[in-house]
Parts: structure tokens; C-alpha cells; sequence
């Protein structure tokens, strides 16, 4: 079984991110918040580090691409404590390093060149001749379409094959692309026959220099402005057929679950940048709470402090149970356990709870909270999307409710 507390041997990694963020990212958040649709050029160094580090395994998961399909077969031991047959691996370890870079600033967490949630997805379900020539590269993910948001089997986007040329043939719209402007791949998902549903929805790797792959708009956003978002028209565009990640076959009875999988490794990464946002704003306030002279005890029970420190501490109990939900869905991956339920679990939880502790310290500080001069009003921004993006907190929902009640999604709408 997991043990909850933090594993030794990425205590130099979780270092290392909060490095980054302290001395990297935090100086450089209002620059780019103000900037928005700028290229954050003082990352491309640290995307050479992360690469760097990752590639020489010594800290595997250095960066939000991390995140693998888990070990073939379990470790015996690591040395943590942990009971024999666990491993403590790259999706543990991502998650980790995440919540220590959101700390720092999500937007630019997603602006690293190299880091993308594409490439988790890519992770998720690629052969190895597939990671072999697309492992590496910065990788944007295309799901939500004008009439599809978080219901992606609603998906309108199509996928043809043209058995004389080998390929498939792409046709639709893609919209809020997070670094699809500047991402060198984009996994776009696209149905082989609508007719059958959600079964026969597939995922593509397209290069971002595809002709058949249009640039239509870049988004002004609330938050995460250093992130550029972008909107995609697929006219016939043309990818060889070795680029369908999984399985081309299409089958009724096992649903889209091969695409799936991609949310399995890519939801726990969501909710460790809710975590990670959630924790700099605690930071923070607790810092001006202590500057205004507000106690805060660990020791007393909540009735007998100020209303200012219960509420602190109830919002710490709240991030507490996210930053946990979060490692449990990370190290069943880790394990090759059935983590879907988890990981929408933890993305609910993570998400809501990164939103309500941001908006609870806001009310805490009072003017402090909305000046720009600080950056907790743009982490308040930040964070909402976190409560969207990778399935919103309805859809998360329905997911656990189909899953605890053995219900299908026809079922239970």
C-alpha cells in the first residue's frame, strides 16, 4: 500500500523544482501575466536543463513529461519504508516536481518547452518504435471542439484512412490548444466512424508544421496568460498511419478506453498543479496573517482561535486531502493499478479545493489579495482552470458516480 508521506529519494528532485520556481519562474510571473501571448524566452534554458536531468536518470520526471505507463513489474523494495512490491516511479515523481513548479507559476509550468500534457498522453499509449520518434518533443493535446467540451465522445473531429497512401486524413476544429502555438507536436483526438460512437475515437500525433493543420486563433484568457492557447482547423490534413496512437481497430464492446488511458496519467498531473498553486497561496497568507498579528496554532482546537486562523486551518486540512488523493492516483500508476477512478478523484478534489483555498486566502488578506503588486490575485486566476481543463468538476463527477454504481455513461447521464 502507499505510504503518505513524501519518498526520500525525490526529496532532491522536489528541491531542485522549488529552486526553479523560487529563483526562475516567481521573478518572471508578472512579466508574462502582463504580456500575454509572449514566448517566456528564459524558459528554453531551463527546458535544456529538465531535458538534461531526465535523460541522465537521475531524476526521472524532472519536468511535466515525465509521466509514464508505470513499471512492467513491481520493485521488491526502495528503501522508503514502503512494503515489499511498490515502486515510487516517474509518475509519482512528476507529480511531485509539478506541484513544486505550480508553486512557483502554472502558466509558465506550461509554457516549458518540452513539458507539455501532450506528451504525458503520448506516454500513456505509444509503442515503443512510437516513442521512440516522437519521445522527447514538445507535445500539445487537442480534444475540446466548439460543440464539444468536456464530453469528448461527442467529438466531431474525423479521421479517414486512405489505403492507397497509408494515411489518415483529418477533418474538423480544435479549440483551447494549451501550447499549440508553440508546441512541436499536437495529439489530436478524431473519430474513425461517428457512427459507432465513442468506440471508434482514436488519437493522432500531427506535427505542428502540418500544412493541414491551421492556426485559427490564439485565446485571451483570464489566467495563465503566459500560456498561449490556441484554436486549430484540420482541412484534410494528412498524418502517415504509423502516428495513430494504440490500436486501429474499433471495438464496440471495449469503448474508448485505449484513449482513455491518456486521462489516467494526465488528471493526477492537473490536480498537482491545483496543489501547487494552492500551496503558494497558503504560503502567503500565512505570512500576512502572521504580519497582521494573527496566531495561528496547530495545537488548539478551531473554536478557540480567531475566525481568521480556524478558516486557515480548515483550508490547510483541505489541501492536505487534495496533495494526498493526488500522490495515491500518481503511485497506482506508478503500480499499473486501475487508477481512473483515483485520478478523477484527486482532479475534483484538487481542482475545487485549489480554487476555494484561493478565493478563502484572497478574503483573508483583504486589499493585500486583489493588489497586483502581490501575486496572489493572478494565482487565483490561474488556478480556475485547473478546475476545468482535463474534464471540469461536473464531469469529474459523473465519472466517479458511473464508476462507484457500476453504471455505464448511457446509463448514468
Amino acid at each position: 500500500m502507499i505510504n503518505l508521506e513524501t519518498p526520500k529519494k525525490f526529496q532532491p528532485l522536489i528541491g531542485q523544482a522549488h529552486t526553479v520556481a523560487q529563483e526562475v519562474l516567481r521573478p518572471i510571473a508578472r512579466k508574462y501575466d502582463v504580456a500575454e501571448h509572449e514566448r517566456p524566452k528564459e524558459l528554453d534554458f531551463l527546458a535544456a536543463i529538465l531535458n538534461g536531468m531526465s535523460d541522465s536518470g537521475a531524476t526521472s520526471g524532472a519536468g511535466a513529461a515525465g509521466a509514464g505507463k508505470g513499471e512492467d513489474k513491481p520493485a521488491s523494495g526502495n528503501g522508503n519504508g514502503h512494503a515489499e512490491g511498490t515502486r515510487n516511479g516517474s509518475n509519482l515523481s512528476t507529480a511531485l516536481s509539478i506541484m513544486e513548479m505550480c508553486w512557483g507559476d502554472v502558466g509558465l509550468l506550461l509554457s516549458i518547452p518540452g513539458q507539455g500534457l501532450g506528451n504525458s498522453a503520448i506516454a500513456a499509449v505509444a509503442t515503443p518504435e512510437q516513442l521512440k520518434e516522437f519521445g522527447g518533443r514538445w507535445a500539445a493535446m487537442a480534444i475540446t471542439e466548439p460543440e464539444a467540451g468536456s464530453d469528448s465522445a461527442s467529438i466531431r473531429t474525423t479521421a479517414e484512412y486512405d489505403e492507397a497512401t497509408d494515411e489518415y486524413v483529418l477533418n474538423g476544429e480544435k479549440i483551447y490548444v494549451t501550447a499549440g502555438e508553440r508546441a512541436e507536436l499536437v495529439v489530436v483526438w478524431a473519430s474513425l466512424d461517428r457512427s459507432v460512437g465513442r468506440a471508434a475515437i482514436k488519437s493522432f500525433i500531427v506535427e505542428r508544421s502540418n500544412p493541414g493543420m491551421k492556426l485559427d486563433r490564439l485565446e485571451h484568457k483570464l489566467g495563465i496568460r503566459a500560456s498561449d492557447t490556441a484554436a486549430f482547423i484540420l482541412q484534410d490534413c494528412r498524418v502517415p498511419a504509423s502516428a495513430l496512437l494504440g490500436s486501429p481497430e474499433v471495438d464496440v464492446k471495449k469503448g474508448f478506453g485505449g484513449v482513455m488511458q491518456t486521462f489516467d496519467n494526465t488528471r493526477p498531473l492537473v490536480a498537482a498543479m491545483a496543489v501547487g498553486c494552492a500551496k503558494a497561496c497558503l504560503d502567503f497568507t500565512r505570512e500576512a496573517l502572521e504580519e497582521a498579528g494573527v496566531a495561528v496554532d496547530y495545537d488548539k482546537p478551531l473554536l478557540s482561535q480567531s475566525a481568521a486562523a480556524a478558516k486557515f486551518l480548515a483550508m490547510e486540512a483541505e489541501y492536505d486531502a487534495a496533495r494526498l488523493l493526488t500522490m495515491q492516483a500518481a503511485w497506482m500508476a506508478d503500480n499499473k493499478k486501475p487508477n481512473s477512478v483515483q485520478a478523477s478523484i484527486a482532479k475534483a478534489k484538487a481542482g475545487r479545493t485549489g480554487t476555494d483555498i484561493a478565493f478563502g486566502c484572497i478574503e483573508l488578506c483583504g486589499a493585500l489579495g486583489v493588489t497586483e503588486t502581490e501575486l496572489l490575485e493572478k494565482w487565483a486566476r490561474d488556478v480556475k482552470i485547473l478546475d476545468i481543463f482535463e474534464g471540469t468538476q461536473q464531469i469529474q463527477l459523473l465519472i466517479i458516480a458511473r464508476q462507484l454504481l457500476g453504471r455505464t455513461s448511457a446509463q448514468l447521464k
